[in-house]
């Protein structure tokens, strides 16, 4: 019999080695938790690393110049990130959405891209691969990652006022090339182009219009984001979260709106319409509005972690699979056999007892 190798999990979040059912599993294309949330939508962290430090996600005073990053030894290659992507694309997952860290500081990222763009869905269809970045490196990779299959970009933005952005992302980023890195996202055809501002009060709530009215009528959908508790270093507290629904009454009083349908099961944003016809907005609203409920994403750290929630505690260590000699079939059967158990529901119990837990933070799994 041949020794299987089980390397042992980075120590940095709790994870076990997945169990492996005894017999093969064949996927049927549908696979639902024990609250019949099916799994459709796959987010790749594919690095921890960020060139920003936005107080939200990775505040300095924790990844400071000291901070220990992942070694590259420990992150999956980009072989190993396809034939995770297969095996759940088999499982019915239809979107991708490659995160970090700032996933453009991967070297060759482009390669994977081109990997995952040649993987079908249950349909056989190509998957919907998009991808979120801060945009400092967009300007210069848009028409290579657009070449090489990716569909979508979606930006993260939290102010126009020069001042105000410098400050949140504590690197001295100028919003001008934020700004250029969507012109020529756009321009290389990964539109629609989605831009995500997380508002906190007493810092940005202020550029809420302003943003608005910055990007009404550009063809662009811009996403407003509750300030969430996710991780335990950004020193979330519930007064810094401009509720939704005071986001879109400060618009609506400048910009009238009307509400939308949503697209599809699952989506997070709430959508709303200019009444003018010039666009529309989305809310995101995991404090005041939880959508545990419809939630059908998984979470993949850069090191071959299963997240089940975007607030867990703890993962399930594919790369000891990916490196351990399992097959497909195995592999496929210990992810239904976590999937079936699945019960996470953090957002509608949040309380001070959930909030006191160790949970990972967003910055290894991505938003």
């Amino acid at each position: 019999m041949t020794e299987r190798i089980i390397p042992i999990a980075d120590a940095r979040y709790d994870a076990g080695i997945p169990s492996v059912p005894a017999r093969a599993y064949a996927p049927a294309g549908v696979l639902s938790d024990v609250r019949g949330r099916a799994v459709r939508d796959l987010r790749i962290s594919v690095t921890d690393r960020c060139n920003f430090r936005c107080s939200y996600c990775m505040p300095r005073t924790v990844f400071g110049k000291d901070y220990r990053f992942l070694p590259h030894t420990s992150l999956l290659r980009f072989e190993e990130i396809t034939r995770l992507v297969r095996i759940f694309a088999a499982h019915g997952v239809e979107k991708v959405r490659l995160t970090g860290g700032e996933p453009l500081l991967r070297r060759n990222l482009e390669s994977l891209i081109e990997m995952l763009s040649a993987v079908r869905t249950v349909r056989d269809t190509p998957l919907e691969l998009t991808l979120t970045t801060n945009a400092s490196l967009l300007a210069r990779k848009a028409r290579a990652l657009k070449a090489a299959g990716l569909q979508r970009v979606t930006v993260s933005l939290d102010a126009l006022d020069d001042a105000i952005f410098r400050e949140m992302n504590s690197v001295d980023f100028p919003v001008a090339d934020v700004l250029a890195g969507i012109d020529a996202a756009a321009a290389a055809g990964l539109a629609p182009i989605k831009i995500n501002m997380v508002v906190k009060r007493g810092v940005n709530d202020g550029e809420i219009v302003t943003m608005a009215r910055r990007f009404r009528g550009s063809g662009h959908v811009l996403r407003f984001i509750e300030y969430m508790d996710v991780g335990a270093s950004n020193g979330w507290r519930l007064d810094d979260v401009v509720p939704s629904a005071e986001v879109v009454r400060r618009i609506h009083e400048w910009f009238p709106l009307e509400p939308l349908a949503g697209g599809y099961f699952g989506e997070v944003a709430k959508r709303w319409r200019y009444a003018d016809g010039s666009g529309e907005i989305g809310v995101i609203s995991s404090v005041t509005q939880p959508f545990c409920a419809s939630c059908t994403r998984a979470r993949l750290s850069t090191e071959g972690k299963l997240f089940t929630c975007l607030f867990a505690t703890a993962g399930h260590d594919l790369r000891a699979l990916l490196r351990g000699d399992y097959s497909d079939d195995q592999i496929s059967g210990a992810l239904a056999h976590l999937w079936e158990r699945r019960d996470d529901r953090y957002s509608e119990i949040r309380s001070d007892a959930t909030r006191g837990l160790r949970r990972v933070e967003m910055s290894y799994i991505g938003g």
